[in-house]
């Protein structure tokens, strides 16, 4: 199997998995890229040139530098250089996000993810701009931590009865893990690294918002997914105005073909963001019923057929 073959494969691997499993494999490819090129620095004697390609990945709390690399709002929170760092948020992440999409979409899950980070990235740039500790010092942020403890906070108070089972303490409900994070975070505010400590504070914040908002009916994470729908239709529109362009072009440059070969023309046209053809109306009016009811009365409200149920048709969601 030849390199194209393997891209190929690996790309249809990637649009197959869930939107979990896609943001933690865009996670890794960005460590692994980091990582090659630290290598590539160290072996052609400029081991310090990888502090560069980092300044323009990480997040500065320098608002001069900021407004130059306005893109490491977003870079920020899927970028990691440490291998306990990276382990530990999508070991973190894998685990609540599961438990998460029992409760909710994969949409809400992505949405949850960017808002977390970007409550992280604001909070970060707040306290280095006004508080007076952070005078004349600078710091940059990396990591997807404010979007993982968002999940995993919000995760905690629309399940906060669920159980886990974690090694050498046994079974323990979410509340009590997302308790114990929280005041874990609490803490390294006045250790070595506060403003990341801040950022996750944000992701707290971020995520409690979400789900207290939730269970009263409201869901912040529906503007953001009608401004991803709008944005992913208009490029689906560019691409196809390209596309079609292109293949006008190729077609009429093309020598005549003979008149008894068939032609065949393509759909090219991307499906619409969230699309979910494997899930029926019927589906659809379980999940929302089983929803209406951990809103009202939590998930442990729920019957052990309820949950079984959830379960399956969260599963078709994509």
């Amino acid at each position: 199997m030849g390199v194209t073959d393997t891209m190929k494969q690996m790309r249809r691997s990637f649009d197959g998995s869930t939107m979990l499993m896609k943001i933690i494999w865009i996670n890794i490819g960005i460590f692994i890229l980091l990582r090659v090129s630290a290598i590539v620095c160290m072996f052609a004697g400029s081991p310090d040139f990888i502090n560069i390609i980092m300044s323009y990945i990480q997040l500065p709390s320098d608002p001069a530098i900021l407004v130059t690399r306005p893109w490491t709002i977003a870079t920020y929170m899927f970028a990691q250089y440490d291998v306990l760092h990276i382990l530990f948020n999508l070991l973190w992440l894998y685990w609540f996000g599961t438990l998460f999409m029992m409760v909710a979409t994969q949409r809400q899950l992505f949405a949850l993810y960017i808002l977390g980070g970007l409550g992280g990235a604001f909070l970060f740039l707040v306290c280095y701009a006004i508080m007076p500790v952070f005078a004349f010092h600078s710091a940059m942020l990396i990591g997807s931590s404010a979007s993982v403890i968002a999940i995993v906070t919000a995760t905690a108070i629309l399940m906060p009865d669920f159980r886990m089972h974690l090694l050498f303490i046994g079974s323990i409900s979410l509340k009590w893990i997302a308790i114990a994070t929280i005041a874990l975070v609490l803490i390294g505010v006045t250790g070595n690294n506060a403003g990341g400590e801040i950022a996750h504070i944000g992701g707290v914040l971020t995520g409690a918002i979400y789900a207290l908002r939730l269970k009263r009916g409201h869901d912040i994470t529906g503007p953001f997914n009608r401004a991803f729908d709008r944005m992913a239709n208009l490029w689906n529109r560019f691409a196809s105005t390209v596309w079609g362009s292109f293949s006008s072009k190729a077609k009429n440059s093309a020598p005549n073909q003979a008149s008894g070969r068939r032609q065949y023309q393509a759909d090219t046209t991307p499906p619409p963001y969230g699309k979910t053809p494997t899930c029926d109306d019927n589906d659809r009016e379980v999940l929302d019923a089983i929803l209406d009811k951990i809103k009202k009365s939590g998930y442990s409200a729920l019957t052990p057929q309820e949950r079984q149920r959830l379960f399956d048709v969260s599963r078709k969601i994509k």
